[in-house]
């Protein structure tokens, strides 16, 4: 990258984690996707419970591999064989989980994190219950304003999940929301997470990567 280039990105993750210190919530920078791995070694400790969020992130940057080769008690939602109804004691489970791995659609250089749900149980998560919450963002996913994040779903993440998902949405040929009322529309929950009151349950891993949508 030319340096000018990257002294601007530089000052760019440098607002945005500035920030999220002041919003109470932890920052981290790795440059890979190994990296993360190793971080997240640091920050769980061996017996807990974790459990995770629904995210192309997760799989991209190794983290479901890692924990269940790991020695944690890992609430796979991602097992084989799994009927709805242990999908949903998963999530159920996951409320009182040590630590809730997960991306975010969007992370504002204000330091805040946007994110849709269709369901609402990785919001829910990331709003209240686990002791930690560990948030892996790829640096494709970090934009001015809130504005910018609402876009970004828009045109970005609600496609290409709909159509990872084969859920037959409007936006999966259009490629953008028009704000559908598909019997499979995922864009239901709308959370805006600006500020932490315990200090530190949010930690925010930025890599120096492009990961998930």
């Amino acid at each position: 990258m030319d340096e000018n280039l990257k002294w601007v990105t530089d000052q760019r993750l440098k607002r945005t984690m500035e920030n999220l210190e002041k919003n109470n919530m932890e920052a981290y920078f790795v440059n890979s996707k190994k990296e993360v791995i190793d971080k997240l070694g640091e920050i769980l400790k061996d017996g807990d419970t974790v459990s995770v969020g629904g995210s192309m992130s997760l799989f991209e940057a190794g983290v479901i591999d890692f924990l269940r080769n790991g020695n944690y008690k890992f609430l796979d939602r991602y097992a084989e064989n799994l009927k709805p109804e242990d999908i949903k004691d998963v999530f159920r489970k996951s409320f009182s989980a040590d630590d809730y791995i997960v991306s975010t659609n969007a992370l504002t250089e204000d330091g805040e994190l946007y994110n849709v749900d269709g369901n609402g149980n990785r919001v829910a998560a990331m709003l209240y219950g686990p002791d930690k919450v560990i948030v892996i963002v790829g640096i494709n996913k970090i934009v001015l304003n809130l504005d910018e994040a609402i876009d970004r779903v828009k045109y970005c993440s609600a496609p290409a999940n709909v159509k990872r998902l084969n859920a037959g949405n409007p936006c999966a040929k259009l490629g953008y929301c028009v704000d559908c009322s598909s019997s499979g529309r995922i864009c239901n929950e709308y959370t805006l997470i600006k500020r932490q009151n315990h200090k530190g349950r949010i930690k925010v891993i930025i890599v120096n990567e492009a990961l998930g949508y």
